[in-house]
């Protein structure tokens, strides 16, 4: 009995075919009375539909929040939310909200105190012809 290997179909390569987008679901939230949620209802029956078809990917829920301001929610893959107040936004600009917490990772903000990140540090430091002896020809 001969063996014969497995075929592979695809392989990875490192994280170029395979992107897994971070938020799951976004939720908007507005109120029917207040004068804060205008900018609100008309994302809602205008821009929200198309954005909905281009990111089929994302969860779109619309829930009325009644005697509060306008919200939009992003849950990540990460069990993290985010939450970003829209009152007084024209839908323009509550687009481009969207379009932030559709394209942010979930994640907490980290404070970056070199500029450089490595697994191993060095011990000489960061490499600069600055602080190099000057060589003469």
């Amino acid at each position: 009995m001969s063996v014969h290997g497995i075929r592979a179909i695809s392989k990875a390569q490192n994280g170029l075919a395979g992107f897994i987008l971070q938020c799951k679901r976004m939720e908007f939230n507005y109120c029917d009375w207040a004068g804060s949620s205008k900018g609100m209802k008309a994302f809602l029956t205008h821009d929200l539909p198309n954005f909905a078809r281009e990111n089929p990917s994302i969860e779109m829920v619309v829930s009325p929040r009644p005697h509060k301001h306008p919200i939009i929610r992003g849950v990540y893959i990460n069990g993290r939310e985010k939450v970003i107040c829209v009152r007084n936004l024209e839908h323009q600009q509550i687009l481009q909200k969207a379009i932030l917490l559709k394209n942010s990772s979930g994640s907490k903000l980290k404070k970056i105190n070199k500029p450089v990140a490595s697994m191993n540090e060095s011990v000489r430091g960061i490499f600069s012809p600055f602080h190099a002896t000057k060589h003469t020809i």
